[in-house]
């Protein structure tokens, strides 16, 4: 089951061109394009006369054309030509998708058209700052990723994993001293660790040269149904990073966006808007390289986790304290996914 009238992340702006662009997402095979001006366009992936592909055809115009026998579609999934024939059959059309280009991603609604509303794709206003420095991630591509997307979400809301996963970068032992804080909004939930005192991990070291040791902050925030940006950093002891003056020192974002495929499958979308070394080449190397190793970190685990699942799928889990933002952003989406249709309504939408 999957939350569906909400926002997901579909592509990158670079992934979506003229030429027909195949994902699957929530289970449901979709086409994008872009339009003549362009605009992106989503349909479902099946043409409605023999059911071939619409990824497999062309763009004609503003119109996606089928390989088979040539349909075309307009950007509402609307048949409006029929080669060979002056009339189009009724019902000739495919379901289209709300999208919305914004913050370097292409965002797509797959529930209820009439519910689409923009104001609720998160504000990730950095990756569009001038004053920001972005690294995308994976070369501007999701990493393809064989796990359940909600154990992406409990990954990145339980930042004590760092001191055994990634201690030769972003990791090492402080971070296990200190408790984090949960709190819960109506569609957020936020998980807060501030450490006063604390040696830098290695990555903080050869970032910010510091003589030793440092403040340092995690705030981790999901949007619904899995939109993380995990907002970290560290500055010189006293600085008043940890009081909220969080523009300065090694201040970044990790955004993160983890768009079910299907039930065991997702396509992991993440990037690094930065505050520091904004000029520096030799840094967006360094977090396309390094980074990805700690991502890639990060999927090698949640992959044998899903591994383990799918073996004993019954099988219950012991939860520890760092479990309580996970926890709660599982019951939340729970309790969202519950309170709509099976389909968010889209279906009914469609056929009235």
């Amino acid at each position: 089951m999957f939350l569906r009238n909400c926002w997901y992340v579909a592509a990158w702006d670079n992934e979506v061109g003229r030429e027909p662009f195949h994902r699957v997402l929530l289970n449901e095979p979709v086409v994008l394009y872009r339009r003549g001006d362009g605009a992106p366009v989503a349909l479902a992936d099946r043409c409605c006369h023999r059911a071939l592909p619409l990824s497999m055809g062309t763009v004609v115009g503003d119109r996606l054309q089928c390989g088979y026998h040539g349909l075309e579609f307009d950007d509402t999934g609307t048949c409006v030509r029929v080669p060979g024939q002056t009339t189009v059959p009724p019902g000739a059309a495919v379901r289209a998708y709300p999208v919305v280009e914004r913050w370097q991603w292409i965002w797509i609604w797959m529930g209820d058209p009439e519910l689409a509303d923009d104001s609720q794709i998160p504000n990730w206003w950095w990756m569009d700052h001038p004053d920001w420095r972005v690294v995308k991630g994976n070369g501007g591509a999701p990493i393809p990723t064989a796990c359940d997307y909600e154990l992406v979400t409990d990954n990145l809301l339980d930042l004590t994993h760092l001191s055994f996963v990634h201690t030769d970068t972003i990791g090492n032992d402080e971070i296990t001293r200190f408790p984090c804080r949960t709190e819960r909004g109506e569609n957020i939930v936020r998980m807060m660790r501030m450490m006063h005192d604390v040696d830098p991990a290695p990555f903080y070291k050869m970032a910010g040269r510091f003589p030793g040791n440092v403040d340092r902050w995690q705030i981790v925030e999901t949007v619904l149904p899995a939109h993380t940006d995990v907002d970290v950093g560290c500055a010189e002891i006293g600085s008043g990073v940890l009081d909220g003056d969080r523009n300065q020192g090694v201040a970044f974002h990790a955004l993160n966006s983890a768009t079910p495929e299907t039930e065991t499958t997702c396509h992991f979308f993440f990037a690094h808007p930065r505050l520091f070394a904004t000029d520096s080449d030799e840094m967006d190397e360094v977090y396309r390289r390094d980074f990805y190793k700690v991502f890639m970190e990060d999927v090698v685990i949640m992959e044998a986790q899903q591994r383990n699942h799918d073996r004993a799928p019954d099988r219950g889990f012991v939860d520890i304290n760092v479990d309580s933002p996970a926890l709660t952003v599982r019951r939340m989406l729970r309790e969202r996914i519950a309170a709509e249709p099976a389909d968010g309504g889209a279906v009914a939408r469609e056929s009235a």
